[in-house]
């Protein structure tokens, strides 16, 4: 058999996932002082710096931050005096990569360093560009009618599910946030939640507002006048392969991983565009047109959008979230540095407040139910579903939403195991427990933001859509 050589690349998180250095650890621990979670922080400055700072005769205050000496020496920078100086009383356990999905239970200090990893790292470490859409003048304001739910409570409190969000008839009925003494102490209603795959649904739905303003023909368009996919399997392709990941690349690439040998080591999944990620294909030949998950295949949908809208793409996107969804604070989506729109430069890592995921999939429900033209490719790509049957080989094991939904659509999770295939209800699903689940027909939406996806998603999220009340 012959050998697959699998090197990770970063597309939509896998880049970033290496062992903790010791850059990450510093601004982990600026990050904690700086919004005032000093109590995990013993605040000492390493012994290498505290003899610099006795020889230049310099103060040491208590913040943890030093004065710099006038006349800075290599060794000043070698031993990072520069950075903030501190140790963690947290038991942290560093993977080399994201915490695995199954077979771990990670503790608190962990997740701790996970929720710094997934929201604050890629500003604070690797300085991420991005395509970022202002909010709405007059943003969505919802309705609600609360109820207590006492086994969610419990969820909150052990797991690691950050924020949950059921909506029915016309209105919010729970609501709730991981405790202060817990998660919630890091995070509040204007913080921007990493979208990990829940991304690839929202660059649907950006595409879909592509579509109905003219610029891309329909799903069935050919992918046949882009000059950076020319001389690769995608070129000539329907649009709909792409967004069903039926594109035939299963020998070349499957979720973040390339299959083949590349050139494109240790990225990170900021840095590279679609031009260089091309120069990986070339001459490379379609397979079978089998389903394939890939985030490839939706880094080539939005970017396809951002060559197919020119200087229209920030018009576009604003049109699906400002107008659209009418969010409250701003979004926005990754963009590959030191790259140009000429180049595909759009990443699909999403970001966006807990309410305003909320807000755009009740703008997706309000689409389907209104059959605008947006609503009407909702419903183009339900109607163009497909099996995930032949995906027999995940890699991630046993998932939650992965395994309840045997179908997809359009970069939408579709047939629920225990829900008539015909009633329209699509979800989206991301890496440690993202879920945006609608009910077309029964006008329900269930929204959890995690850390890791160690809570039960049956009993909180399925099970509410599929029996409600």
């Amino acid at each position: 058999m012959k050998k697959i050589i699998i090197v990770i690349f970063s597309l939509v998180f896998l880049s970033n996932n290496v062992v903790a250095n010791d850059l990450s650890v510093a601004k982990f621990h600026e990050w904690l002082f700086e919004n005032g979670h000093t109590e995990y922080l013993n605040i000492e400055q390493s012994p290498g710096c505290k003899k610099l700072i006795q020889k230049h005769g310099l103060k040491v205050p208590k913040v943890g931050l030093f004065d710099e000496p006038k006349v800075k020496t290599n060794e000043w920078f070698w031993l990072e005096c520069d950075e903030f100086q501190a140790t963690n009383n947290l038991k942290i356990k560093f993977y080399d990569g994201w915490i695995p999905e199954k077979n771990v239970k990670p503790n608190y200090g962990t997740l701790v360093y996970e929720l710094f990893r997934f929201n604050e790292r890629p500003f604070k470490v690797q300085r991420v560009e991005k395509y970022e859409v202002e909010p709405s003048s007059n943003p969505y304001e919802f309705r609600s009618s609360l109820k207590e739910d006492k086994y969610l409570d419990k969820q909150l409190k052990k797991t690691a599910l950050l924020s949950y969000l059921r909506f029915e008839d016309g209105q919010i009925t729970v609501d709730k946030m991981s405790p202060k003494d817990r998660f919630g102490k890091f995070f509040n209603n204007e913080t921007k939640l990493r979208s990990m795959s829940v991304g690839k649904t929202m660059t649907s739905y950006v595409a879909g507002h592509a579509i109905c303003e003219g610029y891309i023909g329909s799903i069935n368009s050919k992918l046949n006048d882009w000059p950076l996919i020319e001389n690769t399997l995608y070129y000539d392709q329907e649009f709909i392969n792409l967004l069903n990941m039926q594109a035939g690349d299963n020998k070349y690439v499957w979720s973040s991983d390339f299959l083949i040998p590349t050139n494109l080591y240790g990225a990170d999944d900021h840095v590279h565009d679609i031009e260089a990620y091309m120069s990986e294909f070339k001459n490379s030949k379609k397979g079978k047109s089998e389903f394939n998950y890939s985030a490839l295949s939706t880094q080539l949908i939005l970017n396809y959008v951002l060559f197919k809208t020119g200087e229209d793409f920030e018009k576009i996107l604003e049109k699906t979230f400002k107008e659209n969804a009418k969010i409250k604070h701003s979004v926005f989506f990754y963009k590959a540095s030191r790259s140009s729109k000429e180049k595909g430069n759009a990443n699909i890592m999403f970001y966006a407040t807990r309410y305003d995921y909320l807000r755009i999939a009740k703008a997706m429900l309000d689409d389907w139910q209104n059959d605008t033209c947006v609503g009407k490719y909702l419903k183009t790509i339900f109607e163009n579903r497909i099996s995930k049957d032949n995906d027999k080989k995940d890699r991630r094991g046993d998932k939650t939403q992965w395994s309840f939904a045997r179908g997809y659509a359009g970069q939408f999770q579709a047939h629920y195991k225990g829900i008539d295939k015909k009633r329209a209800v699509m979800g989206m699903h991301g890496y440690g427990g993202q879920h945006v689940v609608i009910d077309f027909e029964r006008s329900r939406i269930v929204v959890t933001n995690a850390l890791h996806e160690n809570f039960n998603y049956k009993k909180i999220v399925y099970d509410p859509i599929k029996k409600g009340k």
